[in-house]
């Protein structure tokens, strides 16, 4: 069984789709062969409800209580494998995690982005996508590297700008996207279809 933490920043939304996901493929003939033992954030997120729903442990590492960035990084790296896991997923975690946790966690440390990178990196990708005039964007699974949105590219799809889009409009047909790509991702890391070594020295 492959074990998750997932770190997010806000309600969690792609959080609770997987979630979801991973409870009813368990009694199912397929089964994805995943669970998420520990949800963690960088401030009390709203998405940490779905923990208590869920009966998984939460944890959260504010980066105002440390010191430094490196301090803070610290503790949530420990916080992090306390509970052992195969994988990291950050899903709408809005902070550059520091060198030292990459370097731990590499390349089983995976970042979810709303746009078909290298287009579009940093955090306001689907706005920077409409601004831009583009006839299509995407979504991104990576592996996290010490860059904004540089690591290799575990998966990506395309989603059209469509006229009339708004933000909130195109981003919500995004998550809908993210969503299958953190599904099919967990479940090719799961079955070992997807090998993320070697993916991250290809």
């Amino acid at each position: 069984m492959l074990k998750v933490v997932v770190l997010i920043s806000g309600a969690g939304s792609n959080l609770q789709a997987l979630l979801e996901t991973l409870r009813t493929s368990a009694d199912s003939a397929s089964p994805i062969g995943a669970e998420i033992v520990a949800i963690g954030a960088d401030r009390p997120a709203a998405g940490l409800a779905l923990a208590q729903d869920f009966g998984i442990p939460s944890f959260v590492v504010r980066p105002k209580d440390f010191a430094d960035r490196a301090a803070w990084g610290a503790e949530l790296l420990a916080q992090i494998q306390s509970f052992e896991p195969d994988l990291t997923l950050l899903s709408g975690f809005m902070r550059l995690v520091p060198p030292a946790m990459v370097d731990a966690l590499a390349p089983r440390l995976l970042n979810t982005h709303p746009a078909y990178l290298p287009e579009f990196p940093g955090a306001h990708a689907v706005r920077d996508a409409l601004e831009a005039g583009v006839s299509e964007t995407g979504a991104s699974i990576i592996i996290v590297d010490n860059g904004v949105d540089t690591g290799p590219i575990v998966d990506r799809v395309r989603i059209p700008v469509l006229p009339g889009d708004t933000e909130e409009l195109l981003h919500g047909r995004i998550k809908v996207a993210e969503r299958r790509l953190l599904e099919d991702t967990v479940r090719g890391v799961a079955s070992g279809e997807i090998a993320l070594e070697e993916r991250a020295n290809a």
